[in-house]
């Protein structure tokens, strides 16, 4: 039994790192747009995907984003996403809640899609539409941002 086992729980041990469970780190800026006003937007994520099979992923994500105009301050972020793998190429949605961009402003839920495409093993580019739902009936903004990151 124990010439069966231990092989078993070993060749387990080293294959478990080869799934494309991945933790990942990223810049990203854009625009985005409220009211007929558009604006810049730059930040940064971290995040790590779980494997649902072999062509599905959830994954969840920390952020802190800015819009750069005088008087908004970082705004921080929780998402979940949820998609689906094609070799290097991941398609998703997503949805969370972010803390306010300015001290007159409101925190927001937000929901989205994007596309992240894989460079290699260790690099990716994405892109991705954000919609803010804004409180008390309030036009929401959009946001649309290009990002570069690296796996692990």
């Amino acid at each position: 039994m124990k010439k069966f086992v231990l092989p078993l729980i070993a060749s387990l041990a080293f294959a478990t790192p080869a799934l494309a469970n991945e933790a990942r780190l990223e810049v990203r800026g854009g625009a985005i747009w409220s009211n007929g006003t558009t604006e810049d937007t730059w930040g940064a994520a971290a995040g790590y995907d779980f494997d649902l099979g072999t062509s599905a992923f959830a994954g969840v994500e920390v952020s802190g984003d800015k819009i750069g105009t005088s008087g908004t301050k970082v705004a921080w972020g929780l998402t979940g996403r949820l998609g689906a793998k094609f070799n290097e190429t991941k398609l998703y949605a997503n949805g969370g809640y972010t803390t306010e961009p300015c001290d007159l402003c409101e925190s927001t839920w937000h929901a989205g899609a994007g596309v992240q495409q894989g460079l290699g093993n260790k690099f990716y580019v994405k892109g991705e539409y954000r919609h803010n739902f804004e409180r008390n009936l309030q036009p929401g903004s959009d946001a649309l941002v290009a990002g570069v990151g690296i796996k692990f």
